[in-house]
């Protein structure tokens, strides 16, 4: 409700309005701004604003392939002036990534000058660069001026710009897009124009084709680095499916014999987006730390191409071994993620498989080509409206110069006498002597045939899809040629391979001897690791106001992860935990925890197990604890917490079944399908609480029933008979447990 208060010393009326709505508004506003004009490609032309604003400004300086290059500050100024009011580095910036070889598969602007390169280098200051359109470019305006798309007013309401380009060439998926907008992000690599051409003509002839259909012409992607996709098949089609998932790709790498049975292995190609500079700092610390024993050295080799020089200790060494150690250690591989969340029909935001991807692509293609024939319709009219005109002033040229020269209005004269319109009248008028030779005639003649040829054609055409369709396919099949799989342009670059069954060697476990000991946290995050699996912790001391949190069996040459309250999971060494003679050391000691997070709990990592992870408010996910490993002490983000929530459960998924109880004493069970599998995120909500948070969770086999543990150790254990009072759905808010739950609220002791 807007209020309306006194104007302060004669100024204009306060309006008070509520705070919450007037912030909501304004965010939505923010967001569908930053969704549609700055983060999401349009799934037509596979441009962003920015990126079509550039090609459209260059076009309009006569930048097009073959003529002179011009300052990139010249297309930068003319781009931000007109345009796309925001920063020039931030422009720039867009500019120098479309001239990147080794980030776009298709460049879309040729540079001259210092445009950046693989090592991560950055591009030189827009005053000493120069730039102009490539062919792919020119494919994407091909058109523009036939009104073959819409054109709207630019934000000042002095230019017009168009909303989409025509777009000959399947951008979207041939250069790929990445981008973070608010509440949703796309991720899309680049993939092959010939194959992506071949399916899109496939899709033509088979309307109905599905995503399965198109992998037979569209392998996966194709980076402009090279490398090689080593995800399985399977998974490749599920990612293209869904429009979501991801691909590993590895370095490219080849054994080669240096004399006296010596070797190298060379590096020839590199994952895409990976700077090769930090590359090489990786594996120079992979020798300074000896973290792969059997590394001895690295050299960088590389002048045009990619050389990187890998060194092994001693000439028995195993390569198979050594590099599979390197991919497991350094971004020799890294995994490419696909979230092809693309704004559809330039408007909605929406995550679309391969084929939609593609036939996205093509109807739009169609709409171009009934624009495009509408234009050459229409002009084609009045050109034969003028020709009619001129045919008359030929077949009565003698009372045409005798109108002209008697009357003072002649046009209206030669309308009344001729029947003629007033665009014939003004064009027999502006007829020069010279035109009024015979040969002028024939050729008039000559061109209204060949009009009316055309006019007929393109009536064909506009009352037959499957005609337009047919053209379509030929536009393609003319595009294909300069991109096809035997031109030096559309080779494909990456390969394809299987995984190796070589086991990743971890050489610094290698160098551990293998015992066991028992982890004992305690409350205030102290950490301590007792010789032995010891059972009876209950003479254990601690710190004073201090007391066990949790303790656990495992080894020395164990993982142990550790989650804090801010949703960040850390990975400790159980060979370097203090030992149990005294209260062991802070947690926070190894990792870098920031101020204000705590620790939440912590367990030993169990490869291929998943953990069933939750918020206080009672949000969670289930993720994969491969996938909560961490590399460095800053650890890795896995819950996304909002104040005053914390991360606080985490427990190992064993069964088909979730129970939670909240701290309002409600328990609920249902179906572990209900939660989804992720890497990162917020999750969904597992129960309901009105002024309260979750308690614990736990899952288990139906089969086997429900089992708790009380304080004093006695073991309770319900059937699914005995649990259809507490059965329900996620999010439902459950009833008070079963006599004999713990009043501490919790499956388990600890």
């Amino acid at each position: 409700m807007v209020k309306t208060a006194p104007p302060p010393s004669g100024g204009l009326p306060i309006e008070s309005i509520d705070l919450r709505s007037a912030l909501e508004e304004r965010y939505l506003a923010y967001a569908l701004s930053t969704i549609t004009q700055r983060a999401l490609p349009d799934a037509r032309d596979g441009l962003k604003p920015v990126h079509r604003r550039l090609l459209y400004a260059m076009r309009l300086l006569r930048l097009d392939p073959g003529q002179a290059f011009k300052k990139s500050a010249r297309v930068v100024g003319d781009v931000i002036g007109k345009y796309h009011p925001h920063g020039d580095q931030s422009v720039y910036d867009a500019l120098v990534r479309l001239a990147q070889d080794f980030a776009q598969r298709w460049t879309l602007v040729e540079g001259q000058g210092n445009f950046g390169n693989v090592d991560g280098d950055n591009a030189a200051a827009m005053r000493y660069t120069e730039a102009r359109l490539t062919e792919v470019a020119r494919l994407l305006l091909d058109g523009l001026d036939e009104g073959t798309v819409d054109f709207r007013e630019t934000y000042d309401g002095s230019e017009e710009e168009p909303i989409v380009l025509p777009a000959a060439f399947p951008n979207l998926l041939a250069n790929g897009a990445q981008g973070i907008a608010v509440g949703m992000a796309t991720s899309i690599p680049p993939h092959n124009a010939a194959e992506l051409l071949d399916a899109a003509t496939h899709l033509i002839d088979n309307p109905k084709a599905g995503t399965d259909d198109i992998l037979q012409f569209v392998p996966g992607p194709d980076f402009p680095t090279g490398g090689v996709v080593v995800e399985p098949k399977h998974m490749i089609a599920e990612a293209y499916r869904t429009g979501r998932g991801g691909f590993r790709v590895r370095g490219k790498w080849h054994q080669e014999d240096t004399g006296r049975g010596t070797w190298v292995i060379v590096v020839t190609e590199i994952p895409w987006l990976v700077p090769k500079s930090r590359l090489i700092e990786q594996l120079a610390n992979m020798v300074l730390e000896k973290k792969v024993p059997i590394l001895a050295d690295v050299r960088d080799e590389s002048a045009d191409d990619i050389r990187i020089v890998l060194e092994p200790r001693a000439r028995t060494v195993d390569p198979a071994v050594l590099m599979e150690s390197l991919f497991k250690l350094t971004d020799l591989e890294t995994r490419i993620g696909l979230n092809m969340n693309v704004l559809v029909k330039g408007r909605v935001p929406q995550v679309l498989g391969l084929a939609e991807a593609l036939r996205e692509w093509l109807d739009h293609r169609r709409d171009v080509l009934i624009r495009r024939s509408q234009f050459r319709f229409e002009a084609i009219e009045k050109r034969l409206e003028i020709l009619g005109g001129l045919l008359v002033a030929f077949l009565n040229i003698d009372e045409v110069i005798k109108i002209i020269r008697t009357y003072d209005e002649p046009k209206a004269e030669l309308i009344r006498r001729f029947e003629i319109t007033e665009v014939q009248a003004e064009a027999i008028l502006n007829i020069r002597l010279r035109a009024l030779a015979k040969l002028e005639e024939i050729a008039i003649r000559k061109e209204d045939e060949t009009l009316r040829a055309e006019k007929a054609e393109i009536e064909k055409l506009l009352g037959s899809e499957a005609r337009q369709w047919t053209r379509v396919k030929k536009e393609i099949a003319e595009v294909r040629k300069t991109f096809g799989p035997d031109t030096a342009l559309g080779r494909r670059r990456s390969a394809f391979a299987e995984t190796t069954d070589i086991p990743f060697v971890d050489f610094t476990e290698a160098f551990i001897e293998r015992e066991p000991i028992t982890v004992v946290v305690s409350e205030k995050g102290w950490i301590r690791g007792l010789k032995g699996h010891v059972d009876d912790l209950s003479n254990l001391a601690f710190k004073q106001d201090d007391q066990l949190k949790t303790a656990f069996r495992t080894e020395t040459t164990a993982k142990i992860l550790v989650m804090a309250t801010n949703g960040k999971v850390f990975t400790l060494d159980a060979s370097k935990l203090p030992g149990g003679r005294g209260h062991g050391e802070p947690i926070r000691i190894q990792i870098d925890l920031e101020d204000g997070a705590d620790i939440a709990t912590v367990w030993p990592y169990t490869s291929g197990r998943k953990r069933l992870v939750a918020t206080t408010d009672g949000r969670g996910f289930v993720v994969p604890e491969d996938d909560l490993l961490a590399s460095t002490k800053k650890g890795r983000n896995v819950l996304n917490v909002d104040g005053p929530d914390e991360a606080r459960i985490s427990v190992p998924v064993d069964g088909d079944h979730v129970a939670v109880i909240g701290e309002n004493r409600k328990l609920l069970i249902f179906p572990l399908s209900q939660i989804p599998e992720m890497g990162r995120g917020k999750g969904v909500r597992l129960q309901k609480y009105k002024d309260s948070g979750i308690s614990d969770v736990i899952t288990f086999a139906m089969s086997a029933g429900l089992s708790w543990v009380d304080s004093s150790g006695r073991t309770f254990n319900l059937e699914q008979k005995e649990l259809r009072d507490w059965m329900g759905n996620r999010a439902d808010s459950g009833r008070l447990p079963p006599k004999g739950f713990p009043r501490t609220n919790r499956f388990t002791p600890y």
